[in-house]
């Protein structure tokens, strides 16, 4: 007999031998499943030879449990079994018995084998598992490997006897609600888990598991012959399991260990693995992306086809709860579901395709489609061609459900969810699953374009109202809602076809208004929006909204108030459907400022900029006064100050810098004052010292190494050469309470500014692995402003710890002063804007040299 080492040997190189061989092969779903067959029966032969020379007692056996006990494993996927003993045997008492198993289970992993190992007697096994769904869900696929067969058929026909398939079914939902629940509900995940995800690989075990459970079936053919599944749903179903089999067993292979997720690091080299190759318009893992979505997304509705038909199978019919829906009687409720009465009603009337979903929205208490009508649907796909979405009668029914008062949100999100949606509009339907490596949004793109819909029709739901009540103010006197929800549709539709996709979105969204018989207002409001979708951010987050000719020149292109209040609504959903990071209150800030400085310029208020300071000052002394300054108080300060400081700072800030330095005018020693920001979290944190090159720069490193984000920067000089910034920072801590870091940071900044000597180098953090895997371009834009009197320097490159800090030391080794910061942060990417000026931005060469090193300094480090 071959030693443990030769047995190691001869496994490792075996395993090996048949992944090298399935990468070295054209990627095939029957090579995947060669493959997992392949690598079972090599783990058997392994654990045979190990069994054998074990000295097991007799009347024991081994069996494979889990997907092993399918006869199926994955590259580097556990290995369950377990070591049955008949009853009486002691497997825990020291002895023979137990020194046998321990040194079985701990030659497996001398072997290799990442086991994950049971051992029970036979009444313990059944016992066992009438308390434990996870044992029942294991027992359910075990198959004998070596031993006494007997005990195992023994074992096998109890289980079986013993199995309450309604627990079983129940148990099993719930578990998948709670599964599906931590991956988010959604099959469209950046980062999707192929075998845990909702449309994964678990979804699809469930099914069989309940099935079995219930004695129905143990493959999709023979769900098939029970009539709980159609010849043709078994198919997809094959079709679809194989693909995401295949797709995770390369990525097995891929990764060299036990990897489940598709995560960045890893999507390039498994679509590389499969011969994909990136294109101009878009990467070999987007390719990889869309075929995982596109089978989720199917498995997604046949698995609650097939849930259903499972469900009243196990627990019995649900005729009795039947009901006919007033005014339609081609459809049904059944227990509170939209039930076709027929088979073939969309055969014999395809215009019930969508008026299923306005039915849907209209009928209150219905909470989703039935097993028939999902079926119905997913076989009424070949009717939904072009002549079906050109009829008249398809496109008032498209045009009702926008219209209608509530249930967009829920209506469209199942539309997308059976294929409907993109179904209907084509263009809609090159975006499904289409993944933005923009280091910005974390959806896939059609959920991005729904998350919009959803956050535009809230502003409209009252219930909502306390999340943004200047949204949902606007909302209630906007006239037609319908506008936003189709401008929502078409805002991202040509995203991924190269080109500018607000150009391109224009024109779809122009093709569709006429073909839905929009008035020509309507039509070029549509088009307007999606055209203009990202003007309003892009004033809002990099130019002075302080600047008359700004907002004169933003004014013009909006053109008037309705056309301002919708670009805003729509503005505030883009944002917020992007990623929960991308938002946050001093965003939030900035465009409601955008929006009412340009509403009062539309309404004809000539920007007055003498007029507007006059007003902050009066508010800021009010303010004062409040505060029991006395009179006066704010004259040392502000006769030192510049118009740009009083045009750049709310009343309320004006107030504040004067309590705070009203005594500190012509101080030699750094003055920092910090307040909670009074806009969301984070602080607010003044700065007044005097004037140096390179004190932007070590304000910027105090904040670097303490770990807080600089939101905003506001940097002036007064006429006595003292430099007056204002900063918003936040710490990204979830749990961190930043009133309690106030005078840890009047204290530690102030300290650090009189530290003096050279700058240190900037904090070199880690970077997120989306950063790594799809690092982002760095651009840089250095050019004159409109007055040619300051330069505007845009950056725009992938975010990481110390990225302002080293900008700003670049700008002060050159001698630059800043006049203005605005920081935006896009998820993982940033899009600074500074104003500078600077004898150093005169000259070509000195130019050349600075944007050279601002470009070292932004890019990722190799």
């Amino acid at each position: 007999m071959a030693t443990l080492a030769e047995l190691r040997q001869q496994f490792k190189a075996g395993k090996q031998t048949l992944i090298d061989d399935f990468l070295a092969a054209r990627p095939t779903q029957a090579g995947a499943q060669t493959l997992l067959r392949r690598l079972a029966r090599h783990v058997d032969d392994a654990l045979r030879a190990l069994w054998d020379g074990a000295g097991m007692p007799a009347g024991s056996c081994l069996a494979a449990v889990g997907g092993y006990g399918r006869g199926e494993l994955f590259p580097h996927s556990d290995v369950d079994v377990l070591v049955l003993l008949p009853d009486g045997v002691e497997a825990h008492v020291p002895g023979p018995v137990k020194s046998a198993i321990e040194g079985f289970i701990t030659a497996c992993w001398d072997l290799g084998l990442e086991i994950g190992s049971s051992v029970r007697t036979l009444g313990e096994c059944l016992s066992e598992s009438q308390g434990d769904v996870t044992i029942q869900t294991a027992l359910l696929e075990a198959r004998a490997l070596a031993g006494d067969a007997k005990l195992f058929k023994l074992m096998a026909k109890r289980f079986t006897q013993a199995m309450d398939a309604k627990a079983f079914f129940r148990a099993k939902t719930l578990e998948s609600l709670q599964r599906h629940t931590k991956f988010d509900d959604t099959p469209y995940a950046l980062e999707p888990n192929c075998k845990e995800s909702p449309g994964g690989l678990r979804d699809l075990q469930m099914l069989i598991w309940i099935a079995r459970a219930a004695g129905l079936g143990k493959t999709w053919k023979a769900l098939a012959q029970r009539g709980l599944i159609t010849a043709f749903e078994s198919k997809q179903l094959q079709r679809n399991e194989g693909q995401l089999r295949l797709i995770r067993a390369r990525l097995h292979a891929v990764a060299g260990r036990r990897e489940d997720r598709l995560v960045f690091d890893l999507q390039t080299a498994v679509a590389q693995s499969f011969g994909f190759e990136g294109t101009g318009a878009q990467r070999a893992s987007e390719v990889l992306m869309r075929r995982y979505y596109w089978a989720a997304k199917a498995v997604t509705q046949l698995h609650q086809i097939l849930l259903l038909n499972l469900e009243e199978q196990i627990n019995g019919s649900q005729q009795g709860l039947l009901r006919p829906i007033d005014g339609h009687p081609d459809f049904l409720d059944r227990g509170r579901m939209l039930e076709v009465a027929s088979d073939d009603l969309y055969q014999r009337d395809p215009h019930a395709i969508l008026r299923t979903f306005l039915i849907y929205q209209q009928t209150p208490g219905i909470k989703g489609l039935s097993a028939r009508t999902l079926r119905a649907l997913y076989n009424a796909r070949g009717l939904m061609d072009a002549a079906w979405r050109r009829d008249p009668v398809n496109r008032a029914t498209f045009m009702t459900m926008l219209r209608e008062p509530e249930g967009q949100t829920h209506a469209f999100r199942l539309m997308n969810q059976t294929s409907v949606l993109g179904r209907y509009l084509w263009v809609f339907r090159a975006i499904v699953g289409q993944m933005q490596h923009d280091l910005f949004h974390v959806y896939t793109v059609d959920q991005h374009i729904l998350m919009v819909l959803r956050n535009v029709r809230r502003f409209f739901v009252p219930e909502h109202a306390h999340e943004y009540p200047f949204c949902s103010q606007l909302a209630a006197q906007f006239d037609t809602p319908e506008l936003l929800y189709i401008a929502a549709l078409f805002h991202d539709v040509a995203k991924g076809r190269g080109g500018d996709h607000s150009e391109l979105g224009a024109t779809e969204v122009k093709r569709f208004c006429r073909q839905h018989g929009l008035n020509a207002e309507d039509t070029a409001m549509c088009v307007f929006l999606v055209e203009h979708h990202l003007t309003m951010s892009r004033v809002a987050q990099k130019e002075d909204l302080s600047d008359p000719d700004v907002i004169a020149a933003f004014a013009a292109k909006v053109g008037d108030v309705r056309r301002l209040t919708a670009l805003y609504l729509l503005t505030v959903a883009d944002i917020r459907g992007t990623s929960p990071k991308v938002w946050n209150a001093w965003k939030g800030k900035l465009l409601e400022d955008l929006y009412r400085i340009t509403l009062r310029a539309l309404g004809g208020a000539k920007i007055n900029l003498d007029a507007e300071i006059e007003a902050r000052k009066a508010e800021a002394r009010q303010d004062l006064a409040l505060h029991s300054q006395l009179p006066g108080t704010e004259e040392p300060l502000w006769k030192t100050l510049a118009i740009s400081y009083f045009a750049r700072h709310e009343g309320a800030e004006l107030a504040w810098h004067a309590r705070s330095l009203w005594r500190h005018v012509e101080t030699q020693v750094p003055v920092v004052r910090a307040r909670p920001s009074p806009i969301g979290e984070g602080l607010q944190v003044l700065v007044y010292a005097p004037d140096q090159q390179d004190l932007f720069a070590r304000i910027c490193g105090y904040f670097d190494g303490a770990g807080f984000s600089i939101l905003d920067a506001k940097v002036h000089t007064t006429r006595k050469g003292y430099a007056l910034d204002t900063f918003q920072v936040i710490r990204p801590e979830a749990d961190v309470h930043h009133r309690d870091l106030v005078p840890l940071v009047e204290q530690k900044l102030s300290a650090a500014l009189q530290t003096g000597g050279p700058l240190p180098e900037p904090r070199r953090g880690r970077l997120s692995r989306r950063v790594k895997s799809f690092p982002y371009t760095p651009r840089i834009s250095l050019r004159p402003d409109e007055r040619a009197t300051a330069w505007l320097l845009t950056i725009s490159t992938s975010d990481r710890a110390g990225l302002l800090y080293a900008i700003a030391r670049v700008l002060a080794r050159h001698g630059i002063n800043l006049q203005l910061a605005k920081i935006s942060t896009l998820g993982e990417r940033v899009e600074d804007t500074f104003l500078l000026d600077g004898p150093a931005l005169q000259q070509n060469k000195a130019q050349l040299q600075i944007e050279s090193e601002l470009l070292d300094a932004v890019s990722l480090p190799a």
